[in-house]
């Protein structure tokens, strides 16, 4: 049997404002793909559809081609909701959806509750565990802690009991999806903190014996072992991911379990660059000519702050998202001057101005300053004066 393995669509998010519905099109256009090249028996979507539980009208349209295409081609399709995902309303039609040959696994009282599934060496059950709220099922489940690790345990354990009742005929080879951070695992600035009393990570012993574990959740691809694996998310979607290799897990059972794997990249709509050093270095050097067309995060090391710093850097990478100031260590950090007696508001404006950027503001700056201090003013014709420390 071969199955694709995918996780962290989160359909509908954006990358500092900027709209990413068209590159994750992209990718599911390159899912149905590589399932018909493949030809693929099973993807399975280990949580993280949407981006939010109240996903936008145009990201739920682009999940529902997504299942209605993937449904056409010749694959069963296995989803689970993740912590960014409502979970009834991912699962909501999931019994009617079923018929489709998409598997939609949202409720925790169905963890056991496999998808069942052949191929010539015999049966596979496929388990599909939602993101699992430690603290909605404590009481529920009588936990014997709030914890992942706890209510993790106990799914895993009503899933051995089912693999337990199906010992009649060829082994039963078990696949397992799982939306959480095991132990092992390396994250990301983009993914959403799950930690219970400070603990995340659940060990990875909780999964074994199964034949394949496809985890979402950390955004980064990982072979944990060789059956435990996280996809990755399809995009990248913080510049903490810019070295990531986006994609999905493409692999082998046979009749003894895990035979073959292989990563499929994903393609990249527009790649990621962190760029650092001073303005004028970063805005002549060609061998930054590849970061022209990338989403652009820049540290500027300029002693003092460049004006229009922004503009200037679009005017040569135009998808410049962020840019930060770490004056060089020459420069030292700024420290700031206590200051005492009485002054106006745009006079301590200005020695605001002076104080971050190391030069004084010029004459247009010191205007619209001005401008600015009157219309915060009761009356814009009184020059205010501020006690500074406590004098005056």
């Amino acid at each position: 049997m071969r199955i694709l393995h995918t996780s962290d669509w989160h359909l509908g998010r954006s990358f500092h404002r900027e709209g990413m519905l068209d590159h994750q099109a992209a990718f599911v256009d390159h899912l149905v793909e590589v399932v018909a090249a493949e030809r693929v028996d099973l993807v399975v979507l280990a949580g993280d559809v949407y981006d939010r539980a109240l996903p936008h009208v145009d990201a739920v349209r682009l999940a529902d081609e997504a299942f209605a295409r993937l449904a056409s081609s010749r694959a069963r399709v296995v989803v689970t909701s993740g912590n960014h995902d409502s979970a009834q309303r991912l699962g909501f039609g999931s019994r009617l959806i079923d018929r489709a040959g998409v598997h939609l696994r949202t409720r925790a009282d169905a963890v056991a509750t496999p998808v069942l599934l052949s191929d010539e060496h015999g049966p596979v059950a496929v388990y599909g565990i939602p993101y699992l709220d430690p603290e909605a099922l404590r009481e529920p489940w009588g936990l014997p802690a709030r914890s992942h690790q706890a209510v993790l345990g106990e799914a895993m354990s009503r899933i051995r009991d089912d693999l337990g009742t199906r010992t009649d005929g060829p082994r039963v080879r078990s696949v397992v999806l799982a939306h959480a951070f095991v132990a092992g695992g390396q994250s990301s600035d983009s993914e959403r903190d799950i930690s219970v009393g400070g603990i995340s990570r659940v060990p990875s012993r909780l999964f074994e014996g199964i034949d394949y574990v496809a985890l979402g959740h950390l955004h980064g691809a990982q072979q944990l072992t060789d059956e435990i694996r996280y996809s990755g998310s399809p995009l990248a979607y913080s510049f903490s991911e810019a070295d990531q290799v986006k994609g999905s897990w493409l692999v082998d059972l046979d009749d003894g379990g895990l035979s073959a794997s292989e990563f499929v990249p994903a393609p990249v709509p527009r790649p990621l660059a962190r760029l650092r050093g001073r303005l004028a270095d970063l805005l002549a050097d060609p061998g930054l000519a590849t970061a022209e067309g990338a989403w652009v995060q820049v540290t500027l090391t300029d002693d003092l702050r460049p004006r229009r710093a922004m503009e200037q850097l679009r005017g040569r990478f135009p998808h410049t998202l962020v840019v930060g100031f770490e004056p060089s260590a020459a420069a030292g950090p700024a420290v700031p001057v206590a200051r005492r007696g009485v002054r106006s508001d745009h006079a301590l404006a200005l020695e605001f101005v002076a104080d971050l950027r190391g030069v004084p503001a010029g004459a247009d700056e010191s205007a619209l300053l001005q401008t600015a201090c009157d219309a915060c003013a009761h009356d814009p014709e009184a020059d205010v004066l501020v006690a500074v420390e406590g004098e005056g």
